[in-house]
């Protein structure tokens, strides 16, 4: 197939120099000087061409991409709900309708009919874009406050209804983060404020009736490096705002009820130090790194939480890395993962603890929508790979679990016909990273089968073996599908994640290269016949391996990918950019770190070789990865690579980081990839 011409974008010569280490940014006009409003008509007329390049290139998959959006589309439930949860006095749940793309959301009183409270399609008409974050419900049940955002930027604004009527009775705060929370006498309703930079920096009260100018400041952060979240506890005693990096938080608690004063620090911050808190029967229940990286739980009196009074309650361990604590009337419930599995187990104020029995020996839980302090059973959600989401509710003194939900497909899914295990590679270190793997019964092993093998590894985000029904797409011709559990993430614990960032970043994309080598070593693909795929700062590490060893992959997806490392690190005036130095480091005052990031920043690596096809997306309204990271990064590939492997850039003009909204809408971006994929493997797209 003869290719058009592919969009070049013009080349201006720039030379940066810090601590005697030069580098080029040819393509940095392609950055709007008014964003994040995007109007210039060069930037817009390029982003644009590469669109109308995708679909010149893609034309002739254009069937391809309606039968897989049509086959994505019939597997998720046309009225799917959501089950029931009691807030109170009442039952809420959400529900859509078919054909629908957004939620209609429901209440009911236990002995009467349910409602319509909200509808987001109601909300989105006409709009391009449109998200709900935040939805609170006030005390007294009468008001719905709810936070939305219309054009993915992530500045979200405020309004307040009337449940009854469905009257709004106020709009105007605006630029929010989307979490908010009411004061228990229903006067206040709290919310993160951002700042000029997007980052969320105060918390603030805002009174039904008064004016927002009037709002009252309860919490405002000056490190330009810490965000600030806001929440409640379970018994509904405290607001808890939390302050932090990546690698340091501090909390602050104030009542929940009246009028909202000063908020009070548990723990003042100190560089690596963590801590998450919970309360219950006059006690803060803390999880805290603060004497074992993998954390350990103590309480204080809530009256004098300051550590000093910290009271270990169960030690830091090597082997059991403590993620999550939820506190109720009668029991707490910790989330943790040994060896890399996750569980769940129960533990009563008394210290008597039992491990929740799943129906799998490797899959995931997590606690799942639980409002009620008093309770003795509990909402869990559990998945696999080959499992479906599936709702649970626990009833803790019988120890049994009640299936409430299993994940519908509605065209059809056998669970028999799929084989999940889990590998070990030998890095380049002599380290083991594990390998979730999930393919058809019948998959050869012989290195002839395809592989698409996914990774993230940032952050201490772990990767945790999930069910996508998306996912099947790929299956059901005959992939295989992997996980990359590379270092970054938290798989194996806390260091996972330190051995994986600031000056061992590069493990992340050692691992990777690793966990393809030995996948092909053990016959389940062949070398130049993986297609790889990753997602922000799995973007990332889509670049920086496309770099390091593109004979490996048969074709790379980098979706909107954080590749211009280096010039966004030194952009203090970013949002993102101070709270992620303790990530990759500080280039503008480290020497070491500015060495380091141009040795495998993939914008800065780019080479006259060969690459692999590759197709990258970009948000225009991204606040996390700027739309002009992807677009320079593939500018000077065009301009660099030797290749004739197709190069394509997908901007999404009416979108952010999570692409378009709508269930539906979404699928139009899958499809596009999973097409991509398929033409790069020779496929018109049939079953296996």
């Amino acid at each position: 197939m003869h290719l058009p011409q592919p969009p070049m974008a013009r080349r201006e010569p720039k030379t940066l120099e810090r601590f005697g280490l030069t580098w080029s940014d040819d393509w940095a006009w392609l950055r709007d000087p008014g964003y994040p409003k995007v109007e210039d008509a060069e930037i817009l007329a390029y982003l644009g061409a590469e669109n109308a390049y995708v679909d010149a290139v893609m034309a002739p998959q254009a069937r391809l991409i309606e039968q897989l959006q049509a086959e994505l589309k019939a597997r998720l439930k046309e009225d799917d709900s959501s089950v029931p949860v009691l807030d109170r006095d009442f039952l809420y749940h959400w529900s859509y309708r078919p054909g629908s793309q957004y939620r209609v959301w429901h209440r009911q009183a236990v002995d009467g009919a349910a409602v319509i409270i909200l509808d987001e399609n109601e909300l989105a008409a006409g709009k391009p874009f449109f998200a709900l974050r935040g939805m609170a419900v006030s005390p007294d049940g009468r008001l719905l406050a709810i936070a939305t955002d219309e054009d993915g930027s992530e500045r979200f604004k405020l309004s307040i209804r009337d449940i009854a009527t469905g009257q709004v009775l106020e709009e105007g705060v605006a630029h929010l983060s989307g979490t908010l929370a009411w004061s228990e006498d229903g006067e206040y309703i709290l919310y993160v404020e951002l700042n000029e930079s997007l980052r969320p920096y105060r918390v603030r009260a805002h009174r039904l009736g008064e004016e927002p100018a009037d709002d009252r400041t309860i919490f405002e952060e000056e490190d330009p490096a810490f965000f600030v979240s806001l929440g409640k506890t379970r018994d509904r005693a405290y607001f808890v705002i939390r302050t932090g990096t990546h690698v340091t938080t501090e909390s602050h608690v104030l009542p929940a009820t009246g009028r909202p004063g000063s908020a009070r620090c548990v723990a003042l911050r100190r560089e690596g130090h963590q801590y998450e808190i919970e309360h219950a029967h006059g006690f803060f229940w803390i999880r805290t790194n603060d004497r074992h990286e993998n954390f350990r739980l103590v309480r204080a009196p809530a009256d004098q939480p300051d550590e000093a009074r910290w009271e270990e309650v169960i030690a830091g361990s090597d082997r059991y890395y403590f993620l999550d604590l939820a506190c109720f009337a009668d029991f707490m419930v910790l989330l943790g993962r040994a060896d890399g599995l996750s569980a769940l187990s129960v533990r009563d104020y008394q210290g008597d603890q039992h491990q929740i029995a799943l129906p799998e020996a490797v899959g995931t839980p997590a606690l799942g929508d639980n409002r009620v302090f008093a309770t003795g059973t509990i909402r869990l959600g559990y998945t696999s790979m080959v499992t479906p989401s599936t709702v649970y509710d626990y009833d803790v003194r019988a120890r049994r679990l009640v299936t409430r939900k299993v994940q519908e497909i509605p065209s059809g899914y056998d669970k028999t016909a799929y084989r999940t295990l889990r590998l070990m590679a030998p890095s380049h270190d002599g380290v083991l990273v594990p390998i979730t793997l999930v393919h058809p019964v019948d998959y050869p092993t012989d290195g002839t089968g395809r592989l698409h093998l996914y990774g993230y590894g940032a952050y201490g985000h772990g990767m945790d073996p999930a069910f996508s029904p998306h996912r099947l797409t790929l299956l059901q011709r005959g992939f295989a599908f992997a996980i990359a559990h590379v270092r970054g993430g938290d798989e194996m614990g806390w260091r996972w994640y330190e051995t994986g960032k600031l000056a061992a970043k590069e493990n992340s994309f050692k691992d990777f290269i690793a966990v393809a080598e030995h996948l092909i070593n053990e016959g389940w693909a062949a070398k130049g016949e993986i297609a790889i795929r990753g997602g922000s700062a799995g973007g990332m590490l889509m670049g920086a391996v496309a770099n390091m060893r593109p004979d490996l992959w048969k074709c790379v997806i980098a979706e909107v990918p954080f590749v211009d490392v280096v010039n966004t690190m030194s952009d203090p005036s970013l949002p993102l950019t101070p709270i992620e130095w303790p990530e990759w480091g500080n280039p503008i005052e480290d020497v070491d770190a500015l060495r380091r990031m141009l040795a495998y920043s993939p914008y800065d690596n780019i080479a006259a070789r060969d690459y692999p096809a590759m197709l990258v997306t970009a948000g225009i309204s991204d606040p996390r990865v700027t739309y002009w990271e992807p677009a320079k990064f593939v500018a000077r590939l065009r301009a660099t690579q030797t290749g004739k492997q197709p190069l394509l850039f997908k901007t999404i003009m009416a979108g952010g980081h999570f692409g378009r909204s709508g269930r539906y809408d979404a699928l139009a971006e899958l499809a596009l990839h999973y097409a991509f994929m398929l033409r790069c493997y020779g496929l018109s797209g049939e079953h296996a």
